[in-house]
């Protein structure tokens, strides 16, 4: 399969140290099955740096790699309370040594929606339960995160 993954630099080295923490599924290189989500990604990437130009790089994967031992995986195949509680966890600046131990996690996104919501419910304002069922409903696209270098070997830069 390809991913996409959207910046404001073409990636032709991943560099997992450049990865910005607190993410959804932790410091990684995040990409996505679908080109249009990428492409905003490019789009907001560059409008907070300020500077270069939003560029899609794209990645073969072989998904068959989700079902084999070699590696350590989560899939969260949809919104869960567990889904949650990791995004929450992950994204949790206090929480700076929290980490997991899964190489690739793939799972729905948690855009500005979600993280509304996730806001509430740190707040106090709906339970875990609610959390989870305002976003069951909501249409999540996935992404993929490759957070190890074994992880990373399995994806091969590619050109259209």
């Amino acid at each position: 399969m390809i991913l996409y993954h959207g910046s404001d630099i073409a990636i032709d080295k991943i560099d997992l140290s450049k990865c910005n923490p607190n993410k959804d599924f932790g410091q990684g290189f995040y990409l996505t099955d679908l080109k249009q989500q990428a492409q905003d990604m490019a789009i907001r990437r560059t409008r907070m740096t300020g500077q270069g130009a939003p560029t899609i790089s794209m990645f073969e994967f072989d998904e068959a790699v989700l079902k084999e031992n070699t590696l350590n995986i989560k899939v969260f195949p949809s919104v869960s309370v567990e889904w949650a509680q990791f995004v929450l966890n992950n994204r949790d600046i206090q929480r700076a040594g929290f980490s997991h131990n899964y190489d690739i996690v793939v799972g729905p996104v948690a855009d500005d929606t979600v993280a509304f919501q996730l806001r509430r419910y740190l707040l106090g304002v709906i339970s875990l339960e609610n959390l989870v069922k305002e976003l069951t409903y909501k249409k999540l696209s996935n992404q993929y995160f490759f957070g190890t270098e074994k992880a990373i070997s399995k994806l091969r830069r590619t050109h259209e």
